[in-house]
């Protein structure tokens, strides 16, 4: 709710991205106190995956998000104020994060780029605020930002996305659709009503360095717009487009223009996402990625879930001496997994599941891949609010 949660709106997303209305985002806990509203909401993963091949490897690991906002209205105008805030625990599970076949994007200690790995996230993912006030009879304004927040660019990320809460492994195509849903810097103007909003970001373009648990100098040396609409509370469709100032670390000379495009659909315990992006590197060549996902509660204990993408690479070699440095491959990763849910007390929940995946990949990377690289992961998933 905003404008004084007078207006049904659609689902909050991460940053100032939106959601299907009906059962596309996240669920918290909601608190009264005083003038606030309270809302709580969070997770811890507990982990074990076992991927094949050569570059394959076998981890637990251990993933946390813990989430805050309170929310107040101004006077009697119908302006609100919103102050967020999100934490992780992820520096605990080391530099060097987790296993995740064809995976890029950062490093483990700024000279090495992690590869077939997933970065852990900062400590902090969220110190912000959101100020929305009424300027017509459908229509507000707000501002958003802080010193770690995120642009308005891709579509939600997928820590927050309904269709993505028990797919243990983070997406390949992180980097391309949703990589600065932590940024160290972030001021964002927009318009919205209940089927569309429109919105701007000038932030800092570089992604977080290796060093997890500070806050790095904000910037506002990148810019990107966005554009969302929401046709009814089962849908949510984004286009937006971002200048990124130097955001690879081992590639400091080079900036990128970032096209995203995705939908979501919801629609009582189903919730599904189909999206598109590209990244220009300036100067450089264009590398395109889809992305579906889907997470189907069947009934009150079982949900079946899954992920396919598909998408374009030239980050899998990073030595220079390597024939296949700088080679850009299409590279596809499935996963397909299930999860029995269960309420512990109160608002805690469980799931207790598992998912295998499976890999596409050009006959060149045998060599590093092996033929056939598959791998499983179990988990155990708590959460406050579901």
């Amino acid at each position: 709710m905003v404008a004084g949660g007078t207006r049904c709106q659609p689902g909050s997303g991460s940053g100032t991205s939106r959601l299907p209305a009906i059962g596309g985002a996240m669920t918290g806990v909601h608190v009264m106190s005083g003038g606030w509203m309270l809302m709580l909401h969070g997770y811890a993963w507990g982990a074990y995956t076992d991927q094949s091949g050569p570059r394959g490897d076998r981890s637990g690991f251990v993933s946390s998000m813990a989430m805050a906002e309170a929310q107040r209205d101004l006077g009697n105008s119908g302006a609100t104020l919103k102050l967020m805030t999100m934490l992780s625990l992820d520096p605990l599970m080391g530099k060097r994060g987790y296993p995740s076949l064809l995976a890029t994007g950062e490093t483990a200690n700024g000279v090495t780029a992690l590869i077939d790995r997933q970065h852990p996230h900062d400590l902090f993912m969220e110190l912000s605020a959101r100020i929305d006030v009424p300027i017509g009879p459908s229509v507000d304004a707000f501002v958003y930002g802080g010193p770690v927040a995120e642009p308005a660019l891709g579509p939600s990320a997928f820590m927050h996305r309904a269709s993505a809460k028990y797919l243990p492994l983070a997406p390949i195509t992180h980097h391309w659709f949703d990589s600065t849903h932590i940024t160290f810097g972030v001021v964002t103007v927009g318009l919205n009503t209940t089927r569309w909003q429109i919105e701007g970001s000038a932030f800092r373009g570089r992604e977080p360095d290796q060093y997890r648990w500070d806050i790095e100098t904000p910037a506002l040396d990148s810019w990107s717009v966005r554009a969302t609409w929401n046709p009814s509370a089962n849908w949510s469709a984004q286009v937006s487009y971002g200048r990124l100032k130097s955001p690879e670390a081992l590639e400091p000379g080079i900036d990128e223009a970032r096209t995203t495009a995705s939908v979501q659909y919801a629609s009582g315990g189903f919730s599904a996402l189909a999206g598109f992006s590209s990244k220009d590197r300036l100067p450089g060549r264009t590398l395109t990625a889809w992305i579906g996902e889907a997470n189907w509660d069947l009934g009150d204990h079982h949900s079946l879930f899954g992920r396919i993408e598909n998408v374009a690479n030239d980050e899998l070699f990073p030595d220079h001496a390597d024939p296949l440095h700088d080679r850009p491959f299409r590279v596809t990763r499935g996963e397909l997994g299930y999860a029995y849910r269960l309420k512990l007390f109160g608002p805690v929940e469980a799931a207790v599941g598992g998912s295998g995946l499976v890999i596409g990949k050009p006959r060149a990377l045998d060599g590093a891949y092996g033929r056939s690289p598959a791998g499983w992961t179990g988990f155990v998933k708590l959460s406050l609010g579901g």
